[in-house]
């Protein structure tokens, strides 16, 4: 069965459709090709696998959906970070510099974002925070430091011409309560079980055209790019590798790997979207950027068999690279 399909089996079992995006970026077993828009093949140009203009036409690739349009969620934390360093190894932000995180700044959640008492942190534990556990405050701060703008203008220097910032968690939290009438975020706590599925669908921040957002053919090729150094100084790529490889959790893209084989990623969660977005490393110095983003037919953020189709369908494309089948 071609990789394609196995895939689509997976999430449709866990009643979920993916867009996803896998390609070999580092030494690892030579892969021969095969017939187009499959594992082991030049990307083709359908959609599943069409030429990537940032420079990986040519190698082997598993792409479903790849070009089209998705919602990023937290996964642009990995952009954020990338732009924290690179002004850090300019000289532009003392890492050490620090941030008071107050009631005004908490959205609730892990991290600064869930503390009852005003803490002082330094930029460079926001961007810790921010990496390991999604933290959203530190998010927020950390952009307000760094300047969106900023961010933004570094997408395209990267040549990551699909991909858009429209802000931070806070920004995507005010564009939901005024699209349902709430006024705080208690309000709309309250008011969100009552929202029908419909309504939810509607928000903007599950609009891909409407909300920050990218493609998994992008995201895999910013992974590429910190992953060679070419994202910036070598000492920032390092960082936010760093960074990605301390995020604490494993129900997504580590839940489909065996122990020996390492997972550095972000995942990105919003009411009916899971995904992530990381690199894969084996033992033998394979390496693999991996970007996957599903979508449930009901809006929730809590559906572990998606999770967990989320890491068996990336084992399923990075083992379909790296034998070369389709």
């Amino acid at each position: 069965m071609p990789v394609e399909e196995r895939v689509g089996a997976v999430f449709a079992a866990a009643g979920a459709q993916a867009r996803l995006h896998a390609v070999a970026i580092g030494p690892g077993p030579s892969v021969p090709n095969g017939p187009p828009g499959r594992a082991g093949s030049p990307d083709g140009a359908d959609g599943r696998g069409s030429p990537d203009g940032a420079g990986s036409a040519g190698r082997a690739a598993v792409a479903i959906g790849a070009d089209e349009p998705v919602v990023l969620a937290s996964v642009f934390k990995v952009l954020l970070v990338l732009e924290f360093a690179r002004q850090v190894a300019a000289g532009q932000l003392d890492p050490r510099e620090r941030v008071w995180v107050t009631a005004d700044d908490r959205l609730g959640g892990w991290g600064t974002a869930g503390c009852l008492d005003d803490i002082g942190v330094s930029l460079r534990d926001l961007a810790h925070f921010a990496m390991s556990v999604s933290d959203n405050s530190a998010a927020d701060l950390l952009l307000a430091r760094v300047g969106t703008d900023t961010v933004r203008l570094l997408a395209e220097e990267l040549g990551l011409h699909r991909t858009r910032i429209l802000g931070g968690p806070r920004q995507l939290l005010e564009t939901m309560l005024a699209e349902v009438g709430a006024r705080d975020e208690r309000e709309f706590a309250a008011v969100y079980p009552s929202l029908t599925a419909e309504r939810l669908r509607g928000l903007s921040v599950l609009d891909p055209e409407r909300t920050s957002a990218s493609t998994p053919r992008e995201i895999t090729r910013l992974l590429e790019l910190i992953w060679r150094d070419e994202a910036g100084p070598p000492e920032a790529c390092a960082q936010v590798r760093e960074l990605m490889g301390r995020q604490v959790f494993r129900h997504r893209l580590v839940s489909g790997f065996p122990d020996e084989v390492r997972v550095a990623a972000k995942t990105g969660t919003l009411p009916g979207l899971h995904a992530e977005a990381g690199v894969v490393h084996y033992p033998d110095g394979g390496r693999y950027a991996v970007a996957v983003f599903a979508r449930t037919g009901d809006p929730v953020t809590n559906r572990t068999a998606v999770d967990s189709a989320i890491g068996a369908a990336a084992r399923i494309a990075v083992e379909a690279l790296r034998e070369g089948r389709g």
